[in-house]
């Protein structure tokens, strides 16, 4: 009965993601259980950015130190893989999910050095696993760059899948899974500090092709969410 008690006070006792867990009262970054389904479906662990620009952020991805090999297939990045506390892929059916609820906003994080930088998207989602997971992303503020638009409309492909080839297959060629058109500006799931022969994590408008970036965070919010008045 105590559970029972404590959900009902909750504002969203089934939180659908990371904003409404902000809202329920959980102000620090950390690991949670989200509803995206809502409370039919079943539960995913996420990590959840309580402070950047105002918190309620789901990140999908970090990468931070290497030791998590992005090269996957592509039922591995349906379901997502890695450590959340570290490197990880949360999974392209829970990010559909996440973005199916409503319009939702991406923010990109990057760290170089003692540098940091963001790109801030209004617009973000992507279709079923049927559809390959196509991307949608528009509405670009930031000091990173603009290098996200440039894969606007491109499905998703990994080594083992290429669902609409434009000449050499890209995700085998940049060694990792990734929204590829012929075949980046951006590729945030490539080889872990690889500076040569554009093979790294790259954030062209930033840092150019042969700069791998050592630290990257990609995560999502509802677009109507508000900083100021989430309280």
């Amino acid at each position: 009965m105590y559970t029972v008690k404590v959900l009902s006070k909750l504002r969203f006792p089934f939180p659908t993601d990371c904003s409404q867990e902000l809202l329920n009262g959980a102000l620090e970054s950390g690991e949670v259980d989200i509803y995206p389904q809502g409370k039919e479906g079943r539960s995913v662990r996420v990590y959840c950015d309580m402070e950047t620009d105002g918190g309620g952020w789901t990140v999908f991805q970090r990468r931070m130190n290497g030791r998590t090999d992005f090269y996957r297939t592509w039922t591995e990045y349906s379901a997502g893989f890695g450590n959340l506390s570290e490197e990880f892929w949360l999974g392209n059916d829970v990010l559909y999910n996440l973005t199916s609820v409503g319009p939702m906003s991406l923010r990109v994080d990057m760290r170089y050095g003692n540098k940091t930088v963001y790109a801030h998207y209004a617009n973000f989602s992507i279709d079923s696993k049927e559809r390959h997971y196509t991307l949608t992303v528009s509405g670009y503020t930031g000091n990173a760059g603009d290098s996200m638009r440039y894969h606007n409309s491109r499905p998703f492909s990994s080594w083992d899948k290429n669902p609409d080839p434009l000449g050499i297959h890209c995700a085998r060629s940049y060694m990792g899974g990734w929204w590829y058109k012929n075949c980046y500006k951006t590729n945030l799931n490539g080889i872990y500090g690889a500076n040569h022969d554009n093979q790294g994590i790259v954030w062209i408008d930033w840092k150019g092709k042969d700069v791998s970036i050592p630290f990257t965070e990609m995560k999502v919010r509802p677009s109507r969410f508000s900083p100021a008045t989430h309280g």
